[in-house]
């Protein structure tokens, strides 16, 4: 029997199983929705979602708030980096992993104290009351450190007023110094334009010092005041070499604009008492709170066993606020130009431990890096 024009054929409904539903078993109506997998299933009426008032009424339904990252995703031990558990960890292809050691915890702990927000430009004046006692390799090390671990801009500047040997140790550039900079200083409008002075070891910057044998004095107070003010608007971390001695013109400058002062001695006899004589220095000339707030180097080049090293590092603990023995190292004692992959483990986590120290004085309260820098002084 023909159809008529106005009934028109359609195919029946498919009825469509829910996601889950196993064959054979009773369709769940769409206006309903349902729960399974905690031992009950619950069917709204509203078919809005499950029937929260009677899920927290069952006993044992753990809390939504337990299903966190910390909660339910496994922890992958962290691979070890360094000593016998990065060797273990290695020869069995990942299968044996001790974990990180204490002194890998340790150098983590370093770097991410180095790592410390600086929110304004912070100034190191590495500095000693005499010569050869490894201050220029603490001034260039230290800023070999800082600059690795920081996404900021780090730079170094000689201030010795002596030919010193910075850029020497660091990139053996010293074609463009100190002098050149200050020649054109009033035309320094980017870090570009400062950047064409100074040379690069790593991710450092090199300010060098005057070469020449000509030149009759080195960097005066208002000098180095000038360049330390251009430096600031550009860098984020300055680190001062100020030469040896203290009564030169720099480093009363030094002394003035430095956030924080490093203090190189040595634990010997004439070492140890230079390195007294300058905290004497410093506390005399109105500056007791910096001795006080100081990080003291020791550098043990020299170090002999007939010297009480504990009691030369007690000493001046009483007086500073820490003391840090570098180790001797072969690759620094050449006197070469200093690169980090070579220098030991031990020597190296000294620096670190420095760097640290340091960067526990940088203040994080913004205040302006670039030329923006605004002024410190309202007036």
């Amino acid at each position: 029997m023909r159809a008529g024009p106005s009934s028109r054929w359609s195919p029946p409904e498919r009825a469509v199983r829910p996601t889950g539903t196993a064959r054979g078993s009773l369709p769940v109506p769409r206006s309903s929705a349902i729960v399974r997998g905690l031992g009950v299933d619950w069917v709204s009426s509203e078919g809005a979602g499950p029937d929260l008032e009677l899920m927290a009424g069952v006993q044992g339904v753990p809390d939504a708030g337990d299903l966190t990252a910390d909660t339910i995703v496994r922890r992958r031990v962290d691979r070890p980096q360094t000593g016998w558990r990065s060797a273990l960890y290695t020869a069995s292809r990942g299968l044996l992993n001790p974990g990180v050691g204490p002194d890998e915890h340790a150098q983590r702990d370093q770097v991410q104290r180095i790592r410390r927000p600086l929110g304004s430009a912070h100034q190191v004046g590495v500095t000693s009351i005499n010569g050869g006692v490894g201050k220029t390799t603490v001034a260039a090390c230290v800023g070999l450190v800082l600059a690795e671990h920081r996404g900021d801009r780090v730079v170094a500047l000689d201030a010795s007023p002596n030919a010193g040997t910075l850029a020497d140790r660091l990139t053996g550039d010293t074609s463009t110094t100190v002098r050149d900079m200050l020649g054109k200083i009033e035309s320094l409008a980017s870090l570009a334009d400062v950047s064409r002075y100074t040379s690069l070891a790593g991710r450092l910057q090199v300010l060098a010092s005057e070469q020449d044998p000509a030149m009759s004095e080195g960097l005066d107070r208002a000098e180095y005041e000038r360049v330390c003010e251009v430096l600031r608007r550009f860098y984020n971390v300055v680190i001062t070499d100020s030469g040896s001695g203290l009564v030169h013109s720099a480093v009363g400058g030094t002394l003035a604009l430095a956030d924080s002062l490093v203090i190189v001695g040595s634990p010997t006899a004439d070492g140890a008492s230079r390195a007294n004589k300058t905290l004497d220095w410093l506390v005399v000339h109105g500056h007791a709170e910096r001795v006080a707030d100081a990080v003291l180097v020791l550098t043990c080049d020299r170090a002999s066993k007939h010297v009480d090293t504990e009691r030369v590092r007690r000493h001046f603990e009483a007086r500073c606020r820490v003391v840090v023995e570098v180790p001797f190292d072969p690759h620094l004692a050449t006197g070469a130009r200093i690169e980090l992959g070579r220098i030991r483990p031990a020597t190296l986590d000294a620096f670190r431990t420095i760097a640290a120290h340091l960067a526990d004085r940088f203040d994080a309260t913004p205040v302006g890096v670039g030329p923006e820098m605004v002024a410190l002084d309202p007036a």
